[in-house]
C-alpha cells in the first residue's frame, strides 16, 4: 500500500490509548535495534504518562494520525505544541512494519510546517531515519539531552535559599525565572504542574531566584537564574524523594549543563541509555541552568 492510499486526519483524546501503543512499538524496536534493553511495562507506563498525555492532547497545537483505509488501525501519528514563539515537536512515531513508506513525510508536513515557528524545537532520539527527517525540517543538534539516575539518599536541601511549596499564587514569580532561562513559560502547562506535581519556589533575600517541579513519577521542569542553584535544589529534590520511600529518581539533564551533570555524577548517578538530542533551527535557551520535564516527552 502506497502512502497515498493511507488515510491521515486529525487526532482526538478518543486516539490517546492507540496512539501510545504506537510509539511503545516503536520505541521497542529502536530499543532492540541499537542493542538496548527494553525495560519498560507498556501498561504501567501507560498509567505514569496518560494525565500528561491528556493534557497535551487537549492543548496539541498539531496532532495527526496516520489510519489504515482497509483495517482503521492506527500506522502512525506525530503532536506538536506551541508557547508563544517556542514550536515543538513533542511526538512522531510510526509503527516499524510501515516505516520508510512516506507515512512520516506526511505527518511532518501537517504537524511541524516549515516556517512556523520563532523557534522550532525537537527532542529527538538518535534513530538515524528521524534525524535525517528533523534536519529537513530546518532543526539542527545542538547537545545531547541525558537521563541521570541513581538511588536518593538523606542529605541537606536548599542551602542559603529560601524554599517555599508553591502554588498558583507564585505563578508570576515562577513564570517570570521561566522566561529568564527558557524563554517561553509555559502557561497552558502550569496549571496541569502545579495539580500533578509539588511545586517549589526558591527565594534568597526575598527575590525569586529558582523553581522546581517534583514527583514520584517524574522530575521537572526545572530553573535557576544562576547555575550553581542548581546544586542545593538537586540536593533538596533528592532528600524529597528519599523522605518518599523512592527507589530511583531520575533528572533530564541538558549535556552542557556543567553544574547538574558534575554534581549528579559525583553523587552517584549513572547516566541511562539511550540518549537523545535537543535540536532546533536557531540556538536559545540557557541551557546551563535549566533541568528538562520527565518523562523526555516535552522541555
Amino acid at each position: 500500500m502506497s502512502s497515498s492510499e493511507i488515510s491521515i486526519r486529525r487526532a482526538t483524546p478518543a486516539d490517546a490509548r492507540r496512539a501510545f501503543d504506537v510509539s511503545m512499538e516503536a520505541m521497542r524496536d529502536l530499543f532492540i535495534r541499537q542493542g538496548n534493553a527494553w525495560k519498560l511495562d507498556s501498561e504501567s507506563f501507560w498509567t505514569v504518562l496518560e494525565p500528561f498525555l491528556t493534557h497535551l492532547a487537549t492543548h496539541a497545537a498539531e496532532w495527526w494520525m496516520a489510519e489504515d483505509p482497509d483495517d482503521g488501525s492506527m500506522i502512525g501519528y506525530a503532536r506538536s505544541i506551541e508557547r508563544g514563539g517556542l514550536f515543538e515537536l513533542s511526538e512522531f512515531f510510526v509503527r516499524p512494519d510501515r516505516q520508510s513508506a512516506g507515512v512520516g513525510r506526511r505527518l511532518m508536513e501537517r504537524v511541524f510546517p516549515l516556517g512556523r515557528g520563532e523557534v522550532r524545537a525537537i527532542i529527538a532520539t538518535t534513530d538515524t531515519r528521524g534525524l535525517s527527517r528533523y534536519y529537513a525540517a530546518g532543526t539542527l543538534a545542538r547537545f545531547a539531552m541525558l537521563s541521570l539516575s541513581g538511588t536518593p539518599k538523606p542529605t541537606r536541601s536548599a542551602g542559603d535559599m529560601e524554599c517555599i511549596s508553591a502554588s498558583v499564587d507564585e505563578m508570576p514569580e515562577l513564570a517570570a525565572i521561566e522566561e529568564a532561562v527558557f524563554g517561553y513559560p509555559r502557561y497552558a502547562d502550569y496549571a496541569w504542574l502545579f495539580e500533578q506535581r509539588e511545586a517549589y519556589l526558591y527565594r534568597r533575600a526575598g527575590r525569586a531566584v529558582a523553581f522546581a517541579f517534583f514527583s514520584r513519577t517524574g522530575q521537572g521542569p526545572i530553573a535557576a537564574l544562576e547555575p550553581a542553584d542548581l546544586r542545593p535544589i538537586l540536593l533538596h529534590l533528592e532528600s524529597r524523594a528519599h523522605a518518599c520511600g523512592m527507589e530511583s529518581i531520575s533528572f533530564e539533564v541538558p549535556s552542557i549543563n556543567e553544574v547538574a551533570m558534575h554534581h549528579l555524577l559525583g553523587r552517584g548517578f549513572k547516566i541511562d541509555a539511550p540518549f537523545n538530542l535537543l535540536m532546533s533551527n536557531v540556538p536559545f535557551g540557557k541551557f546551563d541552568r535549566l533541568i528538562a520535564f520527565a518523562p523526555p516527552i516535552v522541555l
